[in-house]
């Protein structure tokens, strides 16, 4: 493999949110499981990284056995995912030796984001150090402290996405540190090894499954999507 670029595809998610038995990234949608549309997002877009999919060890033999029966084959490397999403990402990175590499971070269950979006934040991330993907708040936001609510101001707060991606070198550090429970995400990682974080413009149709109607809306976006030449 010649690219620098690779991604970490975290699928390591249970069913629980979706009140299902089978892991939300295996799901169908539009007949096939969401995380095909994922892995594929990454393998067309320009950047062509080397794909990354970290998964509960459990379900390596299901998934192979789902790649065959749909005849899926858009090429990977599976490596086994830990107790948490940090020791998961942990795992898949230890597998990068290039330390010329840009590294983006994605999750399995985010199967509608744009190439272009991809191809940003590597671009990004090759310059500045890191690119993390995020859009703004459409709805007035409040915290909450001690029962007490306060007002914030809209204008200030981002909702954050994933791909988040990273000069190999970042992430060599924040992957150092022990596993803390504050870590939410991987920006969260590499900011509390020192390093700022750049927000680049995602888009709303960046979509995570979490919930069943979350298929649906997937389904009517995908229907939008128009058709490859």
């Amino acid at each position: 493999m010649s690219s620098k670029n690779y991604v970490i595809i975290v699928a390591g998610g249970s069913g629980t949110r979706m009140r299902s038995a089978l892991p939300k990234q295996f799901l169908p949608l539009n007949g096939r499981p969401l995380i095909f549309y994922t892995l594929e997002a990454f393998a067309g877009c320009n950047s062509k990284p080397n794909i990354i999919v970290v998964m509960h060890p459990d379900y390596h033999e299901y998934w192979q056995q789902t790649c065959s029966d749909y005849g899926f084959t858009t090429p990977h490397t599976l490596v086994a995912g830990g107790s948490t999403r940090f020791h998961s990402v942990k795992n898949g990175f230890e597998t990068i030796i290039d330390k010329d590499a840009v590294i983006a971070v994605h999750d399995a269950v985010r199967p509608l984001t744009a190439t272009e979006v991809i191809d940003r934040a590597y671009q990004h991330a090759n310059l500045h150090g890191n690119a993390v993907v995020a859009v703004k708040s459409r709805d007035s936001v409040r915290r909450v402290i001690e029962g007490i609510s306060s007002a914030l101001r809209r204008e200030e707060i981002y909702l954050v996405q994933t791909p988040q991606t990273f000069i190999y070198s970042q992430l060599e550090a924040a992957y150092m540190q022990p596993y803390n429970e504050s870590f939410t995400d991987d920006a969260s990682v590499v900011e509390a090894a020192g390093y700022p974080i750049n927000l680049i413009e995602g888009n709303d149709t960046n979509i995570k499954i979490t919930f069943p109607d979350d298929i649906a809306i997937a389904e009517l976006l995908l229907s939008k999507k128009p058709s490859p030449l």
